[in-house]
């Protein structure tokens, strides 16, 4: 999958959080997208999921020189965001089944070896709400990671992780990192950098704002 931005910007009410971004993100790359707090970068990524729309400018996606739609290019991203839930109410192999049943996982996934991936064995059979917050971003990314899409998503990956959480993470995504399109949006932590190819700094298209 190929992405082509053309002049996009965003705002809110009357103020610009950023604009002309005018730029293509390539196949099999991973792409850092970085900005201090409030920056936009969140927003940016939202705005490649479809979550959000341009406030001007276009977003082209292309996969195997077919244009996809935007309204269905939820089909084929998958996403991993502190604004984004999980059913509290659900155990981690009943969330599983239930995305699943929405988006085929990797070769090789099932419920089982999800479980394992997650090194979560002791609690699976507790309510997602029981959960700590690094359990439940554990539980965000492998849903994320483990999904077979061509692009991957992912916002503040390393939220409410420790250092061994931290390098389950890096090891998930390294071994599941291939034939997708990757964004990582971050405060330019290394940890959740790893990985990028290039790096897009969001505060610079703030200074072409007029």
């Amino acid at each position: 999958m190929t992405i082509q931005l053309e002049n996009i910007g965003r705002r809110f009410n009357k103020e610009w959080i950023f604009r002309n971004v005018d730029t293509t993100f390539q196949h099999e790359k991973c792409y850092g997208i970085i900005g201090g707090n409030g920056s936009g970068k969140s927003t940016f990524v939202q705005l490649i999921s479809g979550f959000l729309i341009p406030s001007e400018g276009k977003i082209i996606y292309e996969s195997e020189n077919t244009i996809i739609p935007s309204e269905n290019i939820f089909k084929q991203l998958s996403f991993a965001s502190p604004f984004l839930e999980l059913y509290d109410e659900y155990t981690a192999e009943e969330l599983f089944a239930f995305q699943s049943s929405l988006k085929p996982m990797k070769k090789g996934i099932d419920k089982k070896s999800f479980i394992e991936l997650l090194e979560l064995s002791n609690i699976k059979n507790k309510a997602l709400k029981n959960y700590s917050s690094g359990m439940r971003q554990r539980v965000k990314l492998a849903l994320a990671i483990l999904a077979d899409t061509p692009l991957l998503l992912l916002d503040e990956p390393c939220t409410n992780l420790d250092r061994n959480a931290k390098e389950w993470y890096k090891n998930l995504l390294r071994e599941h990192s291939g034939k997708r399109l990757i964004f990582v949006s971050s405060n330019s932590d290394d940890d959740e950098m790893f990985l990028c190819d290039e790096i897009m700094n969001i505060e610079n298209y703030k200074r072409k704002i007029s």
